[in-house]
């Protein structure tokens, strides 16, 4: 198929799967997912004033301790440019997610076949929880969009050693960080990876190579830096988004199911009353034949750390209640993991890796939890053989001696995986790196659809085309 028909297909196909979650998830805009409140609010604070601010109104300025402003900024944009509306932004979403499939086909172009290509960026169009998030006003479909372009530039700049392309690598990758500010150290494994794959010769000059994409990443982030010293006298990168939370959350996650502590979550928030709340609890524990001494942990701690930001009235101190709190999660995530380290340890190893990589289920969240016990395990073992593919494809392009994006393609994944499983996972912290995985499982799928001996001629014959073609400097070891 022509390139540009098979384009034109492929954004077809997202542009149609991305209307359908919009209408699907358009009920829970006003009644779940309250974050988007607070991204949506200083997106167009940040439109109508050019000011940081979740308090626009108050006399004095109140910097945003907790969210990063690499979303706020792509909100802003919308609200200029298309409009003050959750449509607005579900429809500047569904326009990222179409350029990501296209993204996709021409990363599958440089490591495959145009047909690979093809079925990749397609697989990406229509997988359902890219258009799932894509209907809200959450960073994961920007940060998926920054995080591919960020590769196909990477992976361009290592064929070309073209200077412009390693600085707009690091521009990317340091706009990724303040949105999601999990990647903040994606660049340093990129360098390991380009280091690692180049031939012994070569290792001097990309080692120079990425030093400049890490200059441009720093250089991009100085301002969000300085603004963090100037309002909060710190050096950090998200004073109240560190990783107590995270940590406290990963403990409960490895002591309890999930839907058992979301319910206990939603009956603290209703409960204020501590007699009242303890007899719930224990109604709840009993109902789900389980102890309810660990629940009675959980929900007192949760209110216990949650009154910090909720006691202070005023603006500017409930900023720096949040930055408290947060040191708060710290210390009890800390101290829960020391009554029981070795659970801990275990779950985090068994389980985490399986709830960021293969539980993402793309149903509405105010239906999912009435969903069978098997359709969800259904959900979670096709994406558990989605992966296994994917591992697959990162060997048959190592085969291929396509090390450059193979050490790659892996150092992203490993990087998520290293990041989010010793603290806390949910499935959507891996949504960023959901293209490569269906890039690299449709490569997965064609070698093992070939015989050996097939796959060898065609190998051979891509990789004479490739070496006759003029494409910069070497990217091979």
């Amino acid at each position: 198929m022509p390139r540009a028909r098979a384009v034109a297909v492929i954004v077809a196909a997202a542009a149609i799967h991305a209307a359908l979650f919009i209408r699907y998830q358009q009920p829970d805009w006003v009644t779940h997912w309250t974050d988007q409140n607070g991204y949506i609010g200083l997106g167009h604070v940040l439109a109508e004033t050019g000011r940081y601010t979740p308090y626009p109104d108050y006399p004095r300025f109140v910097p945003e301790s907790n969210r990063t402003p690499g979303y706020p900024l792509f909100l802003a944009a919308v609200d200029t440019f298309v409009g003050h509306s959750h449509l607005a932004i579900a429809i500047a979403h569904a326009a990222l997610f179409a350029i990501i499939c296209g993204l996709v086909y021409a990363i599958g172009r440089t490591v495959s076949t145009r047909g690979v290509a093809f079925a990749a960026g397609l697989a990406v169009a229509l997988y359902p929880p890219l258009p799932y998030y894509g209907a809200l006003a959450l960073t994961e479909v920007f940060t998926t969009f920054l995080v591919t372009l960020g590769m196909a530039i990477w992976l361009r700049a290592q064929r070309t050693g073209a200077t412009r392309w390693l600085v707009a690598a690091g521009a990317i990758f340091a706009w990724t960080a303040l949105t999601r500010p999990a990647f903040q150290y994606l660049p340093v494994f990129l360098l390991a990876a380009a280091v690692l794959s180049a031939g012994r010769e070569q290792r001097m000059r990309r080692l120079q190579q990425s030093g400049v994409m890490i200059a441009a990443f720093v250089v991009t982030l100085m301002p969000w830096i300085a603004y963090n010293v100037v309002y909060f006298r710190t050096l950090t990168f998200t004073p109240a988004g560190g990783v107590g939370r995270v940590l406290f959350e990963g403990t409960w996650q490895a002591a309890l199911p999930g839907r058992i502590e979301a319910a206990l979550t939603d009956i603290a928030d209703k409960t204020a009353d501590r007699p009242t709340l303890d007899e719930k609890v224990h109604r709840f524990a009993a109902e789900a034949r389980m102890p309810a001494e660990p629940m009675l942990r959980y929900v007192h701690q949760w209110q216990d750390i949650r009154r910090i930001w909720d006691a202070p009235q005023d603006p500017l101190d409930r900023t720096f209640a949040r930055i408290a709190a947060d040191r708060e999660y710290l210390r009890v995530g800390l101290e829960n993991v020391r009554a029981h380290p070795i659970r801990h340890l275990w779950a985090r190893a068994t389980r985490g890796p399986v709830l960021l990589w293969a539980a993402e289920i793309p149903v509405r969240y105010s239906d999912i939890n009435r969903l069978p016990w098997l359709v969800v395990r259904a959900i979670w073992a096709v994406q558990v053989v989605l992966m296994g593919l994917a591992i697959w494809g990162l060997i048959a392009l190592w085969r291929r001696d396509l090390r450059t994006e193979t050490y790659a393609f892996a150092a992203l994944l490993l990087y998520i995986t290293c990041v989010h499983t010793p603290l806390y996972t949910e499935a959507r912290y891996s949504l960023p790196a959901k293209p490569i995985v269906l890039l690299l499982a449709v490569v997965g799928v064609r070698s093992l659809s070939r015989r050996p001996s097939q796959r060898q001629l065609e190998w051979t014959s891509e990789e004479e085309s490739r070496r006759a073609a003029p494409s910069g400097p070497p990217t091979r070891g």
